[in-house]
């Protein structure tokens, strides 16, 4: 090692955080075993920050939503995630969804030509006894794996994770389907397939008795997110339950009746010239043979032609709560922080989040200086504060930004009020974090976009 810092991982986290780093002045040493002859079951390319399970950042609304909020204060943190995001985006609504291919080739082009970072296309095997951040995410390889249980003595977490199917936008039959976003937010934004009764009902038949993917003995009792549920495993909680879910046909008015369908299927669009849509709440764990034959049951979706079909992998986590210390170091070993979704959060936002904090406490580090945690008001406070200490370690899961990780509110807030609140507070304890002038009375903190 030549350089100040490693970096093991060149996901959303990783790449986050060796931008951070090298912005800073440090010279990083970035591993990433795609492209050194190995590959996950998930990845298709060896791009750095390749999105595989949606090309979605969730809600951008900054007034009134958690992870909107957190888009919000990686912005003013200088994100090169949120910049290549804002710059690929494509119509989502009120959503932040990007091109994926585009997003990973300017994530890649951005970290390829910095001078400070050395990528190096390696798969580490053991734990660095030199400073290092590990952001492998959930696919870690096992032999690292291996080398994390061994050093905390922890039986590592772990969860199945599923991968929506993609379809050619040419192959959609737009004489059925229609172009709407639910309550008429965000224009045209989603394809609209809608189900009948009775369609929907020998659709959930199908999903019942679909062909489904075997786990290996060793898999067999590892938990599904609640995030990321299967759509099979849905209809096997219930017929009634995917009209509650991603198949809720509220608020579309089906332009040929005037009405909402019994239920409905929506596709989000996956690239920036909108040939590819992805099945919103589609992951799923069938054969590809069933999935083909089954989805093609779906009004519009007849003549589907499939640009990739769903998958699952299992996805792993330490429990942070225990063995992490307030800044992110392995308490046994503190030259080595977790960062991204190893370290029990989940989402791509959260796990780049999670990487650009990292990144500042490690740079903090390198100076001789020390830097407090940002406040639990904050979204990337909270989110950093439930990882590191403030979760229940025994009943530790996955989970996305959210109000909840909050201190809670005076009671003099109306329930309409409540999460704007929420916001205003977290952009002044952010911004008094960052040592900015308070903002004037009824102005916003001022936000500046990345260009990555």
């Amino acid at each position: 090692m030549t350089q100040d810092i490693h970096i093991i991982g060149g996901g959303l986290a990783g790449s986050e955080a060796a931008w951070q780093l090298a912005e800073a002045g440090l010279k990083v040493r970035l591993s990433e075993m795609r492209g050194g002859g190995d590959m996950t079951p998930a990845h298709e390319t060896d791009r750095l920050a390749e999105m595989v399970c949606s090309n979605s950042f969730r809600s951008d609304d900054a007034e009134n939503n958690a992870v909107g909020l957190l888009h919000q204060e990686m912005r003013r943190l200088g994100s090169l995630v949120l910049g290549a995001a804002d710059a690929t985006k494509v119509p989502a609504g009120s959503a932040l969804a990007v091109d994926r291919d585009e997003f990973a080739a300017r994530i890649t082009q951005a970290i390829e030509a910095h001078p400070n970072i050395t990528i190096v296309r390696e798969r580490i095997d053991a734990l660095p006894d030199h400073p290092c951040i590990i952001a492998t995410g959930p696919l870690t390889g096992s032999a690292l794996a291996e080398a994390i249980a061994a050093e905390t003595g922890k039986d590592a977490l772990a969860f199945f994770d599923a991968i929506a199917p993609i379809v050619h936008g040419d192959s959609i039959d737009m004489s059925v389907a229609w172009k709407a976003a639910r309550w008429g937010k965000g224009g045209d934004d989603y394809i609209n397939c809608p189900l009948t009764r009775d369609q929907y009902h020998a659709f959930v038949d199908a999903l019942n008795s679909g062909e489904k993917t075997e786990f290996k003995e060793w898999e067999k009792d590892t938990p599904y997110f609640e995030g990321c549920m299967p759509i099979e495993v849905m209809a096997e909680r219930g017929p009634e339950t995917l009209r509650f879910g991603p198949l809720k046909g509220v608020g579309l008015d089906d332009p040929k009746t005037g009405r909402w369908p019994y239920a409905c299927v929506q596709l989000r669009q996956d690239n920036a010239g909108g040939t590819l849509w992805n099945m919103v709440g589609f992951q799923t764990k069938l054969k590809h043979g069933a999935q083909a034959d089954i989805f093609r049951t779906i009004p519009g979706l007849e003549k589907a032609e499939f640009a990739r079909l769903g998958g699952i992998h299992r996805n792993s986590f330490i429990r942070s709560p225990d063995l992490l210390d307030r800044q992110l170091r392995l308490k046994s070993r503190p030259n080595i922080r977790f960062a991204g979704q190893i370290t029990g959060c989940e989402g791509y936002v959260e796990s780049a989040a999670i990487g650009l904090i990292a990144a500042r406490f490690a740079i903090a580090e390198a100076r001789g200086e020390e830097l407090a945690p940002p406040p639990n008001l904050s979204a990337l406070g909270a989110l950093l504060g439930h990882i590191t200490g403030d979760a229940n370690a025994e009943t530790f899961q996955p989970m996305n930004v959210n109000f909840g990780l909050m201190p809670p509110l005076p009671e003099r807030f109306r329930k309409a009020d409540r999460k704007k609140a929420y916001t205003d507070r977290a952009r002044a304890a952010l911004g008094e974090w960052l040592g900015e002038p308070a903002p004037a009375v009824g102005q916003p903190a001022a936000v500046d976009a990345v260009d990555a």
